[in-house]
């Protein structure tokens, strides 16, 4: 009897430790596709629905440009991972005042874990290159004090700290091996890249072809930006060839980095995709043209590969953006770089379904209720066995 239970006892571990490792803390970012959801929109579904239609797609790598509560009490037991931002707005704040930094990642970040799988903090969002001198020479302030809080509260390793930076903090990017910092970006950058090589955090970039391809037609083909058959480029003081611009402007990064004197910094993409609509001069911003972009890409990060500087490190991307922002400033094409419409449906077919009915929303939500009771019975059978 002794035997048997011991067994039982045995086997009901395994089943309780292959539960528990959906939990298991796994980084920031987990295989090699993310999304950001942004929300400067109106019309947009609840941050409830967002959930849903992120797991019936089976994006499990999620970034937002804030820290609303809102969507962090939503994102709650969901499983999902989520990057929270510290806007532009409060760099200055958080960089003179560290009490203030430590409430904000109290109130914001500790708060809500471990239910809500906050991965990451961005803080700021392109300050650098931007021409606010002020702003620029808050970032570090803002990023030391935010890891300092997280330091604190012994989340450090649990949540990472990083900062996404434009192409306009390079001087050139073509072709790759050219690649240096701005002259006016070195000073705030190379302590800010001292600082992220000590946390070892990667170099966030956000890199967007359709944007190069529109404001050089002329000179650049269309084809290499979108993955699509082409002869490509040859950068002969590497000796490598691109066959997509992505790749390019990835390892251009990669460049300006081994010049700056930070060759082992990973570059990370926080920001990619392509317009489905613009303005008279964006003719490039097509349904077609977005389609195609999205789904190359996707097909591109399941191969999980590098680029041709760093074939050994996989590539990752957050794709810009979910859905389409109908209050966003700006050109057209600000507001239709979305994979889905407001209505939850999708804007193009690359492999995604529209959000499902009410009834399948009950049925994910009865199947994951089921799979909470499967877990609880499952203890409750463990911690009686170790009575016996």
């Amino acid at each position: 009897m002794r035997s048997s239970g011991l067994a039982l006892l045995n086997f009901f571990f395994f089943l309780l430790t292959s539960i528990s490792t959906d939990f298991h803390v796994e980084g920031a970012f987990v295989g090699t596709y993310g999304i950001n959801y942004g929300r400067i929109a109106d019309n947009i579904p609840s941050p409830e629905k967002v959930v849903l239609l992120l797991k019936q797609a089976k994006i499990r790598n999620v970034r937002i440009y804030d820290a609303d509560h809102t969507v962090l009490k939503a994102f709650s037991g969901t499983g999902l991972d989520l990057v929270v931002g510290l806007p532009n707005g409060f760099l200055k704040e958080m960089s003179s005042n560290p009490d203030h930094a430590a409430t904000w990642v109290k109130e914001n970040v500790q708060s809500f874990l471990p239910e809500t799988r906050i991965r990451g903090i961005a803080i700021g969002n392109e300050v650098l290159g931007g021409g606010d001198s002020e702003l620029s020479g808050a970032l570090l302030g803002a990023a030391k004090n935010v890891y300092n809080a997280l330091k604190k509260m012994n989340l450090e390793k649990t949540v990472q700290l990083t900062t996404a930076h434009s192409q306009a903090v390079f001087a050139d990017s073509y072709p790759p091996s050219s690649c240096v910092f701005k002259e006016n970006v070195v000073q705030f950058m190379k302590p800010l890249l001292e600082f992220f090589d000590q946390i070892k955090s990667p170099f966030c970039l956000n890199a967007y072809p359709f944007l190069a391809y529109t404001y050089n037609p002329d000179e650049i083909d269309i084809n290499y930006a979108l993955f699509k058959p082409t002869e490509g480029i040859y950068d002969p003081k590497t000796e490598l060839r691109y066959d997509n611009m992505l790749d390019a402007q990835i390892d251009a990064a990669y460049m300006a980095l081994q010049d700056a004197g930070f060759k082992k910094m990973e570059v990370m993409i926080t920001e990619t995709g392509w317009a489905s609509k613009g303005d008279s001069d964006e003719p490039a911003a097509t349904q077609e043209n977005a389609r195609t972009y999205n789904y190359n890409l996707r097909k591109r990060l399941a191969k999980r590969k590098g680029t041709p500087l760093r074939p050994k490190t996989v590539l990752k991307a957050y794709i810009f953006a979910l859905f389409n922002e109908n209050s966003k400033p700006g050109k057209s094409s600000e507001t239709h770089f979305g994979l889905y419409k407001p209505d939850g449906t999708i804007s193009y077919d690359i492999g995604f379904n529209s959000l499902k009915s009410d009834a399948a929303t009950k049925s994910l939500f009865s199947s994951s209720k089921a799979a909470c009771y499967y877990a609880t019975l499952v203890i409750s059978v463990f911690v009686f066995l170790l009575m016996i």
